[in-house]
């Protein structure tokens, strides 16, 4: 014979008029009330008439019926809280994903529509989203969180375009999976289009005067950097040939988007060839190079961001 035990506070409450029974055999006694404000499943099942004795079918504990859910204790103790009032118990902390799938899970089995706007914006926490941007996708599809999928999927783009295993892909069929994929491949392809038709940096200069830095020109004395030219560019702006580094720079960057396609790929890629022209300790490049880049690669990312915007993820809900 199992014996259960109380949950800890709030939810042993000597008041309390119902006792919810865990999978694991804790019992959280709780206030009907506040379960029926917050869900209409918990207010139909309140409102079939309780028995006050014990039968075979309805077991009582310290004159309360004690209704089993198929939830553990730490899935049931989450819920809980998101029905409570603010005042009696403080929303849980869904920083482990685990947690989120099963909260999430339930919230849906016990039609709490609010629960699930509050997981939702749990798996929008950018803070998670940076690190587990993958497991956040597989959840919010599997719960059906149209807004987060789409979210999640445009962190995925910061990952390489084949992932390695996360611990929610079981969530995800085939099918799901493919068009991530087909998506991420997209974006990709999207950003690294840039690379034939470079009018956009001409556009975004006006003249050859605002971004002399990048033919190695010092602006008002026209003395040139001793940093070697490209013999073949490839990103010839206004007809002036441009540096190798930063032909390097472009044709590096151009192939990680096709692997990454995001902005923080062009970043990331920016900062080290900001390092490395720096330790060349060229006279003329390494004390413009900080300003030029960031400059450059706000509009680079800019570009990127734009043209990845247009890509749809094909994926069903």
């Amino acid at each position: 014979m199992f014996v259960s035990t109380y949950a800890a506070s709030p939810f042993d409450h000597a008041k309390a008029d119902v006792i919810l029974r865990s999978s694991d055999n804790i019992d959280f006694r709780v206030f009907k009330l506040f379960l029926s404000l917050a869900s209409p499943f918990f207010e139909t099942l309140f409102d079939i008439p309780q028995p006050t004795e014990e039968t075979e079918e309805q077991e009582i504990k310290d004159g309360l019926p004690v209704i089993p859910v198929s939830e553990d204790s730490n899935t049931l103790d989450a819920l809980l809280r998101f029905c409570y009032p603010c005042t009696l118990a403080e929303d849980p902390n869904l920083e482990e994903l685990k947690d989120v799938v099963d909260v999430l899970d339930a919230a849906k089995k016990y039609s709490l529509d609010a629960i699930e706007r509050k997981v939702g914006q749990a798996l929008s926490n950018p803070k998670i989203l940076e690190v587990e941007p993958l497991r956040c996708f597989a959840i919010a599809h599997h719960g059906q969180l149209h807004d987060e999928t789409l979210l999640a999927a445009s962190y995925t783009l910061r990952k390489p375009l084949i992932p390695s295993w996360f611990e929610e892909i079981e969530l995800l069929n085939a099918t799901d999976l493919l068009a991530l994929l087909a998506y991420h491949q997209k974006c990709g392809n999207a950003a690294y289009a840039l690379k034939t038709n470079t009018s956009w940096i001409q556009t975004h200069y006006g003249s050859s005067q605002a971004c002399s830095w990048l033919s190695g020109k010092c602006a008002g004395n026209g003395f040139n950097s001793p940093c070697p030219k490209s013999a073949t560019p490839k990103y010839k702006v206004f007809d002036n040939k441009t540096l190798q580094w930063w032909e390097d720079f472009m044709e590096e960057t151009f192939q990680a988007l096709l692997d990454k396609p995001c902005g923080a790929t062009v970043l990331a890629s920016a900062e080290k060839t900001v390092q490395y022209v720096k330790g060349q300790d060229c006279s003329t490049c390494s004390p413009k190079v900080a300003e030029g880049m960031r400059d450059f690669s706000a509009l680079f990312v800019r570009k990127v961001e734009e043209e990845i915007s247009k890509v749809t993820l094909e994926l069903k809900f």
